[in-house]
C-alpha cells in the first residue's frame, strides 16, 4: 500500500468542559458535600464572588466554546440534585457555582487511534467523482478513558484528500432527558450535538455505567435500507472497566445520534462489523466469536444478534497464526465483498490483509493475501502498543481505496490503494 506522509497525533490542547466528579456529587451517593461546597460559594460576599468569577473567566473564558452557558447548565443540574429552586441566587453566582462543578478533560491526550471512515450525509457541491466523508476516531483522555471523535473532509478518485481543520473548541454531544434515566447502560440513549458546533469539533463522551471505562473502535458504515434510504450505523466495544459488550451507534445526520446495545449471545464479543446492506433478506456481520477466528453472522434484527455464526476464516499465513479479525465494514466491488483483516503474528505483531468474499453469499472465501498489505515499520513500530496497524473501516472513491489505520496505539496515518491492486495481491 502507498503510505501517505500526514499523521494525527495525540494533543493534550484539546479540552472540553465536563461535569467534575458526579460520584461524590450525590449522583447515587451521599449529597452532604456538594450541599456543602454550594453553601461555601453562597456564602461568599458579593465582592468575594464577582472576584472569584472574573478569575474563572480570565482563565478558562477564550479555552471554551460558550463557557458561561455550559456554567449555567451545569448550575440547572446540581439546583435540581439539590433541590434549589427557590433559592435566591444572583446568575453571576450560579455561574460561579456550576463552575466549580466542571473541570477541563483532555480527551485525546494520551492517543488518537483506530480510526474508520464514510461517505458524508451531505455530498452537495460534490463533482468528478469526490466525495466528503465523516472519519471517526478513537481518542483515549485521562484516565485510559476511550471517547469518540470525529474529523470531517473530502476524498478524490485520485486517492488524495484533505481533512476539514478543526477550531481549538471542543464541545461534547449531550444526552436528551431520556439519557438521565439510562445510567444502568440497560436502555437507549440519545444524544445531540449544538446545533452551532461542527461535527470535527465534537466527541462523544461515555453516559452510561457499561461505557463508564469507554467507547472503544467504532466502525461506521453508511447501511442502504433500498431505495435511497440510509442510515449511518456503527458497531463499537462499550468497555464498563471490568466487562465489554458490543453496542450500536446510529445516525442520519450526525447531529441526533442514538446509543444502544446489542442484544443476544453474539453481543458479548469485540469487533463486530456490519455489511452495508441487507444479504438475501437478512442483515449481516462479520465478528470473531472465539478470539481468534472470524465468522459471519445474520440476524433478521438488527438490534439482537443471537446467531454464532458459521466459520469464515480461520489463520492461515504465519503473520496472523495467533488471531485474525475483520478491519471495518466490507466494501462492495464488481468481483464481491472486500474485507480488509487484521493479523497478529509473532511478537504480538499486528498487520492489514484483505480477503474477498462472494457477493451473494458472503460465507465463501474467495480469495485473501498470503502477505500483509501493511506492517509497522520505522517510527511507525513505536507507541503505547508497539508494532501495531489496525484499521475500522476504509472508504471507496472509484478503484482507490483509502485507508485510515492506527499506529501502534498512539497516532493516526493514511495509505491508499486501488481494487485491482488489491485484488492481484490475493490468492
Amino acid at each position: 500500500m502507498q503510505v501517505l506522509d500526514l499523521r494525527l497525533h495525540a494533543d493534550p490542547s484539546r479540552v472540553v468542559l465536563r461535569p467534575f466528579h458526579l460520584g461524590w456529587q450525590g449522583i447515587g451517593g451521599d449529597r452532604a458535600r456538594a450541599a456543602k461546597l454550594v453553601d461555601d460559594v453562597i456564602a461568599l460576599s458579593e465582592a468575594e464572588a464577582a472576584a472569584e468569577y472574573a478569575e474563572v473567566l480570565r482563565d478558562f473564558a477564550e479555552r471554551h466554546w460558550q463557557t458561561e452557558k455550559l456554567f449555567e447548565a451545569r448550575y440547572a443540574e446540581i439546583e435540581t440534585m439539590l433541590d434549589m429552586h427557590d433559592a435566591p441566587i444572583s446568575l453571576s453566582r450560579k455561574r460561579l457555582i456550576g463552575a466549580y462543578f466542571c473541570h477541563e478533560y483532555t480527551y485525546a491526550a494520551a492517543a488518537l487511534m483506530n480510526p474508520s471512515i464514510v461517505p458524508h450525509p451531505d455530498q452537495s457541491g460534490m463533482n468528478d467523482g469526490a466525495v466528503r466523508f465523516v472519519m471517526s476516531l478513537r481518542a483515549v483522555g485521562e484516565g485510559h478513558i476511550s471517547s469518540v471523535a470525529f474529523r470531517e473532509g473530502i476524498a478524490t478518485a485520485d486517492g488524495s484528500f484533505d481533512l476539514w481543520p478543526q477550531s481549538h473548541f471542543a464541545t461534547s454531544m449531550l444526552p436528551d432527558d431520556s439519557g438521565l434515566a439510562c445510567k444502568s447502560g440497560e436502555c437507549a440513549v440519545t444524544l445531540h450535538r449544538d446545533p452551532e458546533s461542527t461535527l470535527s469539533n465534537s466527541v462523544i463522551f461515555p453516559i452510561t455505567e457499561k461505557q463508564a471505562g469507554g467507547l472503544e473502535d467504532l466502525r461506521l458504515v453508511r447501511f442502504d435500507h433500498g431505495d435511497g434510504d440510509f442510515e449511518w450505523i456503527g458497531t463499537y466495544t462499550a468497555y464498563s472497566g471490568s466487562s465489554i459488550r458490543s453496542e450500536l451507534m446510529r445516525t442520519r445526520d450526525f447531529r441526533s445520534i442514538l446509543l444502544e446495545p446489542i442484544e443476544g449471545r453474539a453481543g458479548r464479543n469485540k469487533g463486530m462489523a456490519l455489511f452495508p446492506q441487507k444479504i438475501g433478506g437478512q442483515f449481516c456481520m462479520v465478528g470473531r466469536q472465539d478470539g481468534k477466528n472470524l465468522y459471519l453472522l445474520r440476524s433478521d434484527s438488527l438490534e439482537r444478534w443471537d446467531d454464532e455464526g458459521v466459520l469464515l476464516m480461520e489463520p492461515e499465513f504465519p503473520w496472523e497464526f495467533v488471531q485474525i479479525g475483520n478491519c471495518g465494514s466490507p466494501l462492495l466491488t464488481d468481483e464481491g465483498w472486500l474485507l480488509l483483516t487484521h493479523g497478529v503474528g509473532a511478537m504480538r505483531r499486528y498487520a492489514l490483509g484483505c480477503a474477498l468474499l462472494d457477493r451473494d453469499d458472503p460465507s465463501k472465501v474467495i480469495a485473501r493475501s498470503r502477505k500483509p498489505l501493511l506492517t509497522a515499520t520505522d517510527a511507525d513500530r513505536f507507541g503505547y502498543v508497539p508494532n501495531v496497524v489496525y484499521t475500522c473501516g476504509a472508504l471507496l472513491v472509484g478503484e482507490q481505496i483509502i485507508v485510515p489505520y492506527g499506529i501502534s496505539d498512539s497516532a493516526v496515518g493514511f495509505a491508499t490503494q486501488t481494487v485491482s491492486e488489491l485484488l492481484a495481491m490475493m490468492r
